[in-house]
């Protein structure tokens, strides 16, 4: 499945994923990428791998499924660089529009089915307007009366999980890593532009 028939659309996503695929590494994510790329495009209830593995390879399911995991999980990119590349594409398209005015400093709630992912707890969830399981992030964008662009983003950990080692090592979070910090000292400590 893909995004054609969308008035110059497939050809906009191809080269902005060409862009995103400088700065992974091996070419081997390439395709990867591209299908998590298009998952996420594509109208899907869930943004999970699984769902998306359906959606992109619905004759492989189970292969799309490994290499989407294998891909967001344990591939070595860098979210820096891809945030950095998207900035370095997206900014003067956006600037055309007009100057930037204004940086936004926003904690954004992802509602989450499971418990597994990486920061999830039952916290308050913005998108749903209530307390319930999701993960929780701290982005830094910048914007002008026609569009934001995020560019700079962390997730943030509940102290049950910023204070169970054994649950940061299996989810593979680094050391050092903190919960329950104030979202405008995380956003203070993001380096800028």
């Amino acid at each position: 499945m893909g995004l054609q028939g969308l008035d110059g659309s497939a050809d906009r996503f191809s080269r902005y994923v060409e862009g995103l695929a400088s700065v992974i590494g091996h070419a081997d994510r390439v395709n990867p990428l591209r299908d998590y790329c298009t998952g996420l495009m594509m109208p899907s209830e869930r943004k999970s791998v699984e769902p998306m593995a359906a959606v992109t390879a619905p004759g492989r399911t189970a292969a799309q499924h490994q290499s989407l995991l294998h891909f967001v999980g344990q591939a070595a990119w860098s979210d820096e660089k891809v945030l950095s590349k998207v900035c370095e594409m997206m900014l003067p398209a956006m600037e055309r529009d007009g100057p930037i005015e204004a940086w936004i400093i926003d904690n954004t709630g992802f509602p989450k089915k499971g418990k597994h992912s990486v920061g999830v707890a039952r916290q308050y969830c913005g998108q749903l307007g209530k307390q319930d399981n999701c993960q929780a992030a701290v982005s830094l964008s910048i914007a002008n009366r026609q569009a934001s662009l995020p560019v700079r983003y962390r997730l943030y950990l509940p102290q049950d999980w910023a204070g169970d080692s054994a649950r940061r090592h299996k989810a593979g979070v680094l050391h050092g890593v903190l919960g329950d910090r104030l979202t405008g000292l995380i956003a203070r400590e993001e380096p800028l532009l």
